[in-house]
């Protein structure tokens, strides 16, 4: 039976993250105490006024079908903040609304890839972009970013990766898994850089309201009209406002692009959950005091736990600018034997942590660099000390 499965099927390959998380589901369901680095959104719930409206939405019966792309007056409080957050100026027709940020990352590049285009995509990267890609025809273009530079892209490496076949450049700034955030002089460099060779910016701004250090984002549409005409703003409520389950996503881009991805919307998932709709506006357009607090008890988390991983010997991590994550490079310890697991990739290392230490982490070939672990802070400040206490007795 699997012969007869298409191609882009067959050469997709599976999420290691949700292999990681089914394996340590089933740890804990064996009643196994196991400390989850690997979770990848807020462990915060909703805030209680976001909640009431997506109540008074079901008795209110807003639970028929909308426009396809989003209701107006969604698309319309996103218009909004766009232009007091990001000094973005669209329209409604701007705007579609979709079933969260990855689907709206899966939309636009379903809407401008051409079998054969290539994406340029930094290592380390969020898992499911190569995959999306290769599912909407496109091919992969790897660029290896490493820790002295943050992480980031440079110029001299986006041209070594361009070729004539380039058609889009995937920019995840605060990033997922690094937690790079990239300034404005940086993304001036890859704006220009973008615009004389005619390439597609795709920018996934999910983490937007997680940056700490008084570190500022800037989206990088906002710079010019020029690098205006060729990005994909992609963003949602997921993160900051602890509403993953929601799944409310949205992209501003040219309307040529919108509406294209509103065709494909329309005859794939139609519109998105009109309840979740309604919540989202109270989300965007309600009090805010709660997002402070959420980011503030997030930077606590991320202090800790940075300087608690460079205070084991054997590994470190750079102290992350925004998400809500760490790349752990555990290098040092690769060939080692511990407890009779000789550590030769970052799958051994994970499964070692999950089996030795009881703590779940993200292995870094899940993102394209075997040198490092992903660990979450979107845990308890209790659960974070506890976790790395495992892992520095695991490995001392």
């Amino acid at each position: 039976m699997k012969s007869r499965l298409s191609n882009k099927v067959l050469n997709t390959q599976p999420s290691l993250t949700l292999g990681i998380s089914s394996k340590t589901k089933n740890m804990k369901d064996q009643g196994i105490d196991i400390i989850n680095f690997s979770i990848g959104e807020p462990d915060f719930n909703t805030p209680e006024n976001i909640q009431k409206k997506g109540i008074r939405a079901i008795k209110e019966g807003l639970t028929k079908y909308t426009a396809s792309s989003g209701i107006n007056e969604l698309k319309k409080a996103i218009c909004s903040k766009l232009k007091k957050d990001n000094y973005l100026d669209y329209n409604i027709e701007n705007i579609i609304v979709s079933n969260g940020a990855k689907h709206s990352i899966y939309n636009t590049l379903m809407t401008i890839l051409n079998p054969g285009d290539e994406v340029i995509i930094g290592i380390p990267y969020w898992v499911s972009y190569p995959e999306m890609v290769k599912l909407s025809g496109g091919v992969p273009v790897f660029i290896k970013t490493n820790s002295e530079d943050n992480f980031k892209f440079t110029i001299n490496a986006l041209n070594k990766a361009k070729t004539p076949k380039t058609k889009v450049l995937i920019l995840n700034t605060p990033n997922n898994p690094t937690g790079s955030v990239y300034t404005k002089a940086e993304l001036l460099d890859i704006a220009n850089w973008a615009v004389d060779n005619n390439i597609f910016i795709l920018s996934d701004e999910i983490y937007e309201k997680l940056i700490y250090n008084d570190i500022k984002h800037t989206s990088i549409a906002s710079l010019n009209e020029d690098v205006k005409k060729i990005t994909i703003t992609i963003n949602g409520v997921s993160k900051a406002y602890a509403m993953t389950g929601w799944r409310i996503g949205y992209a501003a881009a040219h309307k040529d692009i919108i509406e294209g991805m509103n065709n494909i919307q329309s005859h794939s998932t139609s519109n998105p959950c009109s309840i979740s709709q309604y919540a989202s506006l109270e989300a965007l357009t309600g009090d805010q005091s709660k997002i402070l607090d959420i980011n503030k008890q997030f930077a606590t988390r991320k202090n800790y736990i940075v300087e608690a991983i460079n205070n084991i010997d054997e590994l470190s991590c750079i102290n992350p600018e925004g998400a809500f994550y760490v790349m752990v490079n555990f290098s040092k310890l690769l060939d080692k034997n511990i407890e009779g697991t000789i550590i030769k990739n970052s799958l051994d290392f994970s499964n070692l942590l999950l089996d030795k230490a009881k703590v779940a982490v993200v292995p870094g070939i899940a993102f394209g660099d075997d040198n490092y672990v992903r660990l979450s802070y979107a845990t308890s400040l209790d659960n974070i000390k506890e976790g790395i206490n495992r892992i520095k007795s695991l490995l001392e």
